[in-house]
Parts: structure tokens; sequence; C-alpha cells
């Protein structure tokens, strides 16, 4: 999918700055985003690199020990700003399709029974639900119209969904395609394993509340009850 290394005299200066491998990685991280701009990858390290430079010469500028924290600053932001700018939003997004994923295929469930193919199934399914993993399915579906085969597109899309689960599913589809088995018994039995998923990421929510309210506890009250027993000597202090 990547196709970032065609338009070399346009791109000369980022193949000096970056390698192949640099760039094929964070586009395919960008591309569990679900971003169409091919060249996205090159436009984000490009980002990052001209923002750290400008990051270093302000800090190194105003501030008066400049030139410790310039560069220890600019060296974490470089590290981070990946973490924060495709890591925590590819993880949003994987949650976000996951949640979408029981009611969409259901629903392609529900018109496989009626005895349509799957590739009609999948075209019908993608049109009556509004949602980001039903516009991903429309995208491979295009595909196939302009040539590519069914299985084919769905490995593509593969590639821009973030979510295990659901990238699960997708291969079994295709299997199921290929060898002539039941979609139908296919989808049941990825119905229920999306149901177990679900039920153990609630399991896990609910498990990470006490440790939740525990560090709220020590945040906030043991403050307070450290104000409430030292108030008497604060007071007799400043009186």
């Amino acid at each position: 999918m990547v196709y970032l290394f065609m338009k070399k005299k346009k791109y000369s200066m980022a193949y000096k700055i970056y390698s192949e491998d640099t760039v094929n990685k964070y586009q395919k991280k960008i591309d569990l985003l679900g971003y169409k701009d091919s060249y996205s990858a090159f436009i984000f390290l490009n980002v990052r690199l001209v923002s750290s430079i400008l990051l270093f010469f302000v800090l190194l500028y105003f501030l008066k020990y400049g030139y410790i924290i310039a560069p220890i600053a600019t060296f974490l932001y470089f590290l981070v700003l990946p973490k924060f700018a495709i890591d925590k939003k590819v993880e949003k997004r994987a949650e976000k399709l996951d949640n979408e994923a029981m009611y969409f295929f259901e629903v392609l469930t529900l018109s496989l029974e009626t005895g349509r193919n799957l590739k009609t199934a999948l075209e019908i399914t993608a049109r009556n639900i509004d949602s980001e993993l039903s516009d991903e399915f429309k995208r491979a579906l295009d595909e196939v119209k302009y040539g590519k085969g069914l299985n084919e597109a769905l490995d593509s899309l593969k590639t821009r969904i973030p979510s295990d689960t659901i990238n699960n599913i997708i291969l079994n589809i295709s299997q199921s395609n290929i060898f002539g088995n039941s979609i139908i018994e296919t989808m049941y039995n990825q119905i229920d394993y999306i149901r177990d998923r679900q039920i153990m990421r609630t399991k896990a929510r609910i498990n990470k509340i006490p440790l939740k309210v525990s560090v709220v506890s020590v945040i906030f009250f043991i403050p307070l009850l450290l104000l409430l027993i030292l108030s008497p000597v604060i007071i007799d202090y400043l009186s």
C-alpha cells in the first residue's frame, strides 16, 4: 500500500533525510487512521522535523538555561510526538470501530440469510449503515469495482483497520469465501466472538475502577487530610 517512493525527484530532499523503512513504518501507522493521502507519512515526518528545530531555537533563545533545556526538551518532543499524534489516535479509532462492529456484522448476517452472495450482502450492509467501519467496507467495494478481486480488497481493508478483532473477522470471512465454507455459519461464530470480546473489555474496565478510585483518593483526599491534621499547628504558628 505504500507508494511513497514513486516520485523521487519531487521528494529528493526527503529521501536524504528518511530511509524507506522509516517512511513505510509511519505510513502503515497512518493508514490505520483511515487517511487516504499516500504522502501523509512524509507530511508527518517533515512537520515533526521542522517543529523540533523551531522548538530547539525558541527554547535556546528565550530560556535562561536554554542551552541545557533545549536539546533535552527537543529530543523528548521528537520521541513523544508520534505517540500522541499517531499511536493514541490509532487506539481510539480501534475502540470506535470495535463498538461499531457488532451492529455491522449482525446486519451483514441478516443480509446473507436472505440468500445474497457475500459481495451483494456487503454492498447492502455498507450502504444502509452510517459508520466509519461501513465507510471502510465501501472503500473496499469501490476497489472491487475498479478491478480488484473481493478477497484482495478485503486483504487491503485489513491494512486500514487497527482492530485485531475486526481483522480476525475479515480474515475468516475471506477464507470462507475462498474455500466455499458456509459464510452464514462463519458469521454466527464471529458475532459470538465479538460478544465475548466486548464482555472481556467491560470486565477489564470494571477491574480498573478500584485503581482509579485509589489514585483519586491519593491525589485529592490525602492532602486534605494532612491539611486538617496540620491546621492547628499552622494557625498557632501564624497567630
